[in-house]
This record gives C-alpha cells, sequence and structure tokens, in this order.
C-alpha cells in the first residue's frame, strides 16, 4: 500500500538444508541487489554488516526486507538494517525471540477458511465441482484432520482433484487411519498436534505414486543444489528424459514437487517435503542405489559443465560440441546451474571424491571468475586445493593455487592472493612447466597491484613476458601485457601504458580473440579519457563496444557505453552524450547493477543540464 517505496528485498536463507546460507553469503546477495558493485563488496561478514546499514542508510525511501527460511539468530542478526525507516520480516519454524522484534505466530486457518480453501481449489480445476459443498460435514472433516495447515490443505485438495471419483469423505477416512502409523513422520516445526498431519497427506500422495515417480522423489534429496533441473533429475535417477518428466510432472501434480522460482524446467521441494523424502531415501538407500546416483549425478554435472566451458571460451572456428552450440545457450546453462556447481564440489569433496573435485574447479574456475562470483571461487578453490593435496597432485594443486589467487585477489585479501599465486609459481618451475609458471605470474602481477607493490607486478610481468615469447604463446603475452599496461599506468607511466595495451589489441586481434581483444580496447579508452584524450578515448571505446555487443558481455558494453559518454560530453557533442548513458542506464538495469545504473543516470542528466544550459 505504497509503505516501502524503496522496494522490497528478498533472500531465502535456506536455513534447514545441509549448507544453509550464511551471513556473509546473504549479505553479497543483499549488497548486489542494493546495487554495490561486486568489486566494492568487502571480504569479511563484519566488513560486509557495515556496508549494509551504511549503504540502507543512505537510501530515503523505506525498503522492505524479507528473509525467508532463517533457522537461527546468528543467521539473522547481520543481516538487520540498524537504525531508519527499513523493516524486516522473517519466516523461521523456530520462535527467534532474541532479536528484539515483534513475533508473530502464523495460525492454522479455522474451520471454515479450511473448507473455503478446499472448495475454491476444487472449483478452480472444475468450476461444476461440488464435492465439498455436498457434504459439508466431511469437508469440515477433512480439514480438521489437516490441521488447518495450508500445505496440507492444498495435498487433500490435489488428491480429490486427482480422483474425481473420490468424496471428501473418502479421503478424510483414509487421512484418519493414518495418523499413528505415520507418527514416526512427524516434523517438530512448533505447530504442535497439527505437525502430524502434514506427514499424513504427505505420506497419502507419496503411495498413490507409481513406482517411477516414487523412486524420483526419494532420490530427489540426493542433489545438493536448491533446485534441479529435468536433465539432472534423468541423470540421477538413470531414467530417459521424457520418462523423468512424466514423473516429475506426478509429483507436481501432487504437491510434492514445485516449479523453482522465476524459472521453468528446474524444480524444487518445500523444506518438509525435503525432509520427508530425505527419511525414505534413508529406508530405500540399498533399493534405489542411492550412491550410484549421487556418483551418477556428480558425473551428469562435471561432464555437462566440460561442454558448457568447452562452448563458452572456444575461439572463433573452433568447434564446439553438439549440446552447446551456442555460446548463450553454455552461459544460459552455467548460470542456472552455478549454485547446484558449486553445491556439487562441497558434495564431492564430502565424500572422498577428490578428482571429481578438482575437474569441477578446472571447469567453472574461468566461468566464476569472469561472473564475478568470488565467494563461489573461492569457496571452489580451497576444497580443489586441498583436494590434490590430499593426491599429492602438484600439477592440480597449482592450478587451484591459481584459481585461489584469483578469488582472494577479488575479494581484496591481497596478501592471501600473492602467496598463493606465488606458490603456485613455484611449483610450476620445480615441475617444469613454463606455461604454468607464465600464468602463475601473469595473476602474481595481478595480486601485487592489488597490493599496492606496483614494481614488483612490474618484474612479475616481465618474468612471464619473457616466458611466453620463449614459448610462441602469443595469447599469454597478450595477457601479460595488459597487466603490465595497467601496472604502468598506476606508477604514471601513461605512454608506455597505452603503447603496451595497443600492442595487446593487435595480439588479440590477429588471434581472434575479440574478448580479450575488448578489455585492452576498453583499457586504452578509459586510460585516454584520464588524460582528457577524450576524441581518441571515444574511438577506442567504440570499437570496444562493438565487441562487447558481439561476445554478450553486456557489463562490460554498459561501463564502455557510460565512459565513452563522459568523453563526448567533454567534446560538446551532447545529444550522443545522452544516447549513449541513456543505453548505458537500461543495460545496468537489465542485468540488475543498480548502483552502476545510477551512476549512469547521473551522468545522463549532467548531460541534458549541458544540453539545456
Amino acid at each position: 500500500m505504497g509503505w516501502f517505496q524503496g522496494g522490497t528485498l528478498f533472500i531465502d536463507l535456506h536455513g534447514y538444508d545441509d549448507a544453509p546460507v550464511q551471513p556473509g553469503q546473504a549479505l553479497d546477495a543483499l549488497l548486489r541487489a542494493l546495487g554495490v558493485t561486486a568489486e566494492q563488496i568487502p571480504p569479511s561478514t563484519e566488513e560486509r554488516a557495515g556496508l549494509y546499514r551504511s549503504t540502507l542508510a543512505a537510501t530515503g525511501s523505506p525498503i522492505l526486507i524479507v528473509a525467508d527460511n532463517a533457522s537461527s539468530e546468528a543467521q539473522l542478526r547481520p543481516l538487520l538494517p540498524g537504525l531508519g525507516p527499513h523493516r524486516v520480516v522473517v519466516t523461521s519454524r523456530h520462535t527467534l525471540a532474541g532479536l528484539g522484534g515483534r513475533l508473530v505466530d502464523v495460525m492454522a486457518l479455522d474451520e471454515a477458511a479450511a473448507v473455503t480453501l478446499l472448495d475454491a481449489a476444487l472449483r478452480d480445476a472444475r468450476p461444476e465441482d461440488d464435492r465439498i459443498g455436498d457434504d459439508r460435514a466431511a469437508a469440515a472433516r477433512l480439514a480438521g484432520i489437516c490441521g488447518g495447515l495450508p500445505l496440507a490443505l492444498q495435498i487433500a485438495a490435489a488428491l480429490l482433484k486427482a480422483d474425481p471419483t473420490r468424496t471428501a469423505g473418502d479421503l478424510a477416512d483414509e487421512l484418519g487411519n493414518e495418523v499413528r502409523r505415520l507418527e514416526a513422520l512427524r516434523y517438530d516445526d512448533g505447530g504442535g498436534i497439527s505437525a502430524p498431519s502434514v506427514g499424513v497427506a504427505f505420506e497419502l500422495s507419496y503411495r498413490r505414486l507409481d513406482e517411477a515417480a516414487a523412486r524420483v522423489f526419494r532420490l530427489l534429496p540426493v542433489n545438493p543444489g536448491p533446485d534441479a533441473s529435468t536433465a539432472a533429475l534423468a541423470a540421477l535417477t538413470d531414467m530417459p528424459v521424457g520418462e523423468a518428466r512424466a514423473a516429475i510432472g506426478q509429483l507436481v501434480q501432487a504437491h510434492l514437487l514445485e516449479t523453482a522460482a522465476g524459472s521453468t524446467g528446474r524444480w524444487r521441494m518445500h523444506d518438509l517435503l525435503r525432509l520427508y523424502a530425505s527419511q525414505l531415501s534413508d529406508v530405500h538407500a540399498d533399493r534405489d542405489g542411492r550412491e550410484q546416483a549421487r556418483d551418477r549425478l556428480l558425473h551428469y554435472y562435471l561432464n555437462t559443465a566440460t561442454l558448457a566451458a568447452w562452448s563458452l571460451w572456444a575461439l572463433p572456428g573452433e568447434l564446439v560440441p553438439v549440446e552447446f552450440s551456442s555460446r548463450d545457450s553454455a552461459l544460459a546453462w552455467l548460470d542456472a546451474e552455478r549454485p547446484s556447481l558449486v553445491a556439487a564440489v562441497t558434495t564431492a569433496a564430502n565424500t572422498g571424491q577428490d578428482q571429481i573435485v578438482i575437474q569441477l574447479l578446472l571447469q567453472l574456475g574461468r566461468y566464476l571468475s569472469w561472473r564475478r562470483r568470488f565467494d563461489d571461487l573461492l569457496s571452489a578453490a580451497t576444497l580443489g586445493r586441498d583436494a590434490a593435496r590430499r593426491r599429492r597432485d602438484r600439477r592440480n594443486e597449482a592450478v587451484a593455487l591459481i584459481n585461489l589467487g584469483l578469488a582472494l585477489r577479488d575479494v581484496h585479501r591481497s596478501e592471501e592472493a600473492v602467496t598463493a599465486c606465488h606458490d603456485a609459481a613455484a611449483i610450476y618451475r620445480k615441475l617444469g612447466d613454463q606455461q604454468g609458471e607464465g600464468i602463475a605470474l601473469t595473476n602474481l602481477s595481478s595480486a601485487l597491484q592489488e597490493a599496492g607493490q606496483f614494481k614488483k607486478a612490474v618484474i612479475a610481468c616481465h618474468e612471464a613476458a619473457a616466458i611466453y615469447r620463449k614459448l610462441g604463446d602469443q595469447h599469454g603475452e597478450g595477457s601479460v601485457l595488459i597487466n603490465l599496461a595497467l601496472a604502468h599506468g598506476k606508477e604514471g607511466r601513461i605512454k608506455e601504458s597505452i603503447l603496451t595495451l595497443q600492442d595487446a589489441v593487435t595480439i588479440f586481434r590477429e588471434l581472434g580473440d575479440p574478448d580479450s581483444e575488448g578489455r585492452a580496447l576498453s583499457n586504452i579508452g578509459l586510460t585516454l579519457l584520464n588524460i582528457g584524450w577524450f576524441e581518441k578515448a571515444v574511438d577506442a571505446y567504440h570499437d570496444a563496444i562493438t565487441i562487447f555487443r558481439e561476445t554478450g558481455d553486456r557489463h562490460a558494453e554498459a561501463t564502455a557505453l557510460r565512459n565513452r559518454g563522459i568523453a563526448l560530453r567533454k567534446m560538446g557533442r551532447l545529444e550522443e552524450a545522452i544516447t549513449a548513458h541513456h543505453d548505458a542506464a537500461a543495460i545496468f538495469q537489465e542485468i540488475g547493477d543498480h548502483q552502476a545504473g545510477d551512476m549512469a543516470r547521473k551522468e545522463l542528466e549532467s548531460d541534458q543540464a549541458a544540453q539545456q544550459a
């Protein structure tokens, strides 16, 4: 009703999952939603909490934060906004009395409301269905057995809709006869005597499944992520996709599975259902081949991630797998599966499958860095390093250390990043792997720059460049030239920086690597903008924008548009500046970078003010 003009932020804390969302992860998500860029998010939970509260304090319009599915006060305290107009609504199965907030117990529906819900559900499916109205006494008995819980009532309604010949009295009799047998499945959520009724409804729904759907239901908790695709569930259960889809349809119809929020073809279970399915899974583990199912799923994630990474990073003209015939399809799959893929790394580590841990990191590392998912990369790289050390696999330990160094650098733990990259370079040197040593030195130069050690960064760049030239690796040489140019720029050696970046552009253009060419051009544009060479900056950004549009790097495109607009305004080309900043703001809005979008809109306002002056 207009109370929260600043909007609503929603976060599911998955408090009762095997891996609940940690406060630092929650703050990362909330800060991103508030428009804070990944580069600005500090590494520690305490620092993130401070930035979160200060960002909210700077926001005048009230915002409602909805923290769903919390399991503890410790999980929530860092998410409280502090003083100001903002408010938090928390949902939990526990009474979190120590937070100082108002407690509102969600009560079960009374008999009249529950019967109305049942009647409406049946009439929505079939407007002429009057089974509830025909026998109000039986409907009231059914509502009472369900304990008035909306979830149990929905399942009861689904059972009635699935079988038009069954009466409310028939279902009430079945539910009433099962209470004691299902006592062991009672989940103590604070609902008192109503809790067993949920188990009764689940049991009856489960019993009406055919064997294929029942087995899918029992194996669903094996999936480590918050949701799963149809293809992943087919791999988990070793079923053809068509059969898996049919089984999923049964589960959805029975309200034992639901569509994941904001997606199609992805499925999730309510927490209570997941607990119930886990209990069944334990009972039937041997019969269902649960360990083999888990291993199949891990291999599915690994194999498909390998194909997606192959397609995503293929250079023009290279063959790509038929499963991902376009870069966009590969990226879409990785984006959708990212939470499950990262969770799969943890599952593999916890079950002693170190080789899968290592291989998943190899396929995901570059993607996670490119998508700026540094917390995920930090977690996966740490597990990968530990797995490689357990296997005494020095080469893959070095690979993991390189990824770890990247993640540490990008969360501004620069000294640790320097150590990780230095250790990786030392391992490669000992192995006689010059290619790996060059990569490690290139990343070391970035970590040293983050640490403010520019002279050492230049030395590392020269060492890496010498290795790449010796090996004839032009791509590696181009990458290290970008780092060298950035280091020169930090030292104030602007001419050298520009010339070095131009050399990098030439190399990447000859190699047909548009991503890297665009990155080098964008850096040239920024350097020229900073020294006041606006016309040349406009030209460099034009070329970079063209490339980013071709590769689909929307964030880089919007950033280049915003900076090109600034240069155009400085030149007095106000109409072009307005167009650039308008387009930049629209893209930032589209991809959810609200802070960058605000900056672009402020530049747009400056353009318009200059035009009216």
